[in-house]
């Protein structure tokens, strides 16, 4: 079972947005403690999460999408459906785009339900290692949010690097953690491995401690359709009797210009209850 935030990481929305859903009857939890009023879900939800995101980003109303869903619509129906608003978004405004992408992603984990490939997750303990990093705040942690805020912090970092002579030592390594301010912000950290001393000037140098136990697994592509991996590592966790500890980390061992032919491992930090 996870928390309402381990959940909510895992479906890549925001904890807010849960609560709403709770509140409409949308999305119940799986199990709330009476005695803290603690809510908690399983990944099996992920299913029904998937296709209310879906739904809702054909531009359907959540009282429609709560209907559709009693009504139990079939796969081959919400995929006529998307492919649908494929179309649509295919002739709107360029920023459209990147939510055509996140419905896509959507659409792929939908039809892996039920055959999730968890022997491609890996489990092991994390070395601690040396980055040189920038940070900023993104308004919550879907990839929508994400995307436009770290690439360019990366161009900025490397920009700094190269003007202090700085050369990147191992893979650009991408970690999150929420935001002080709350309101289910995230700060990235955007970082690469460099040898270099310790400091915090034009950018900053720091050790990321080791991690002890980690689930991890390899994603192939852009990282804008990184969520049915991400959700590949859910369905472990849960299936082992582990409980997340954070956000996965994000470790860029290929970076070509094609976005599509990136390689990336998600680190997932984990815990035994």
């Amino acid at each position: 079972m996870f928390t309402i935030g381990d959940f909510a990481r895992h479906g890549r929305v925001s904890v807010r947005m849960l609560r709403h859903y709770d509140a409409t009857g949308l999305l119940r939890p799986a199990h709330v403690d009476p005695a803290t009023g603690y809510r908690y879900y399983s990944a099996a939800q992920l299913a029904r999460l998937n296709r209310v995101i879906a739904l809702k980003d054909l531009g359907l109303t959540l009282h429609q999408v709560q209907q559709i869903l009693d009504e139990k619509v079939t796969t081959e129906e919400l995929r006529a459906m998307l492919r649908l608003r494929r179309a649509e978004l295919e002739v709107a405004m360029a920023a459209a785009a990147a939510r055509l992408v996140q419905v896509e992603a959507r659409l792929r984990s939908i039809e892996s339900e039920g055959h999730m490939p968890t022997n491609d997750v890996v489990f092991k303990s994390i070395p601690a290692i040396r980055v040189a990093e920038l940070t900023a705040t993104a308004e919550s942690y879907a990839p929508e949010d994400i995307g436009p805020v770290i690439q360019p912090l990366y161009d900025e970092l490397f920009r700094r690097l190269d003007t202090a002579g700085v050369s990147p030592a191992g893979p650009g390594v991408a970690y999150y953690e929420d935001a002080p301010e709350g309101g289910g912000r995230i700060t990235i950290h955007a970082a690469v491995q460099v040898a270099a001393p310790l400091q915090d000037g034009a950018f900053r140098v720091l050790d990321l401690p080791p991690v002890d136990q980690a689930a991890t697994i390899v994603h192939r592509g852009s990282m804008d359709t990184v969520l049915p991996t991400a959700q590949v590592l859910a369905f472990w966790i849960d299936e082992n009797g582990y409980q997340s500890a954070g956000y996965p980390r994000e470790i860029n061992l290929e970076c070509p210009d094609n976005r599509d032919d990136w390689v990336t491992e998600l680190q997932a930090p984990v815990t035994k209850p």
